[in-house]
């Protein structure tokens, strides 16, 4: 049973803790200073993203901790800097994000939410600035199979935005498959899970990867 109580995991957890049942993530660096965000990007290659991170800090963008397309050391450098001057004693103890910079012309949202008469279910919707325009969304109860991921994705209103799309190649099924079922195989291992959720997963280059997450566990 999953108490009232809950805490959310930070990015950084949230993304390994699902990483764990295949859920596919871009690789990126947790680290604690701005020269390590610097070796960071260097290894992973501009542009990149760096974000604060923390358990307590959820709401990353609307708190302005976000930067995007940082092309060279003296972006990630002055980034990293800022981003640890605007750190509350609220926040915790904090650390610095590094990803590389994912881009495409269209986002999809994904997760897990228990509803309270059925239990636990995954989601699969169209994301973005059309998520807000098209109520476009489909459950199905966990566990899902792959059979029932390809009903999920066949389910969606917007078929055409799965095709090719501004000169991207169509959405990688198999991939999006594998994020409904890692997602599923999550929730059946944890029973502390209260909710997951992947937004947004851009599809870049056909595949959609999943550039935030966040994860709410009972206590």
């Amino acid at each position: 049973m999953h108490t009232a109580e809950t805490r959310t995991l930070s990015e950084a957890d949230s993304k390994a803790l699902l990483a764990e049942h295949d859920v596919p993530f871009a690789p990126e660096r947790v680290v604690s200073g701005t020269s390590d965000a610097v070796e960071a990007a260097a290894e992973l290659g501009f542009p990149v993203v760096v974000k604060l991170c923390g358990d307590t800090i959820s709401h990353k963008t609307e708190r302005g901790l976000v930067r995007l397309n940082l092309g060279d050391t003296s972006a990630v450098e002055a980034a990293a800097s800022e981003l640890l001057a605007l750190a509350t004693p609220d926040d915790g103890r904090v650390a610095l994000l590094v990803a590389p910079m994912v881009t495409g012309h269209r986002e999809l949202i994904a997760g897990l939410h228990l509803d309270p008469i059925f239990g636990m279910t995954v989601m699969l919707g169209v994301g973005g600035v059309l998520a807000e325009v098209v109520a476009d969304v489909v459950f199905r109860l966990v566990p899902i199979s792959v059979v029932d991921a390809c009903e999920m994705i066949d389910g969606l209103e917007a078929q055409k935005f799965l095709g090719p799309f501004r000169g991207e190649p169509e959405v990688d099924r198999q991939a999006l498959i594998g994020v409904l079922t890692g997602l599923s195989a999550a929730a059946m291992a944890r029973d502390d899970l209260v909710s997951a959720d992947l937004n947004p997963l851009i599809v870049s280059d056909g595949r959609p990867v999943a550039v935030d997450a966040l994860v709410e566990l009972s206590v």
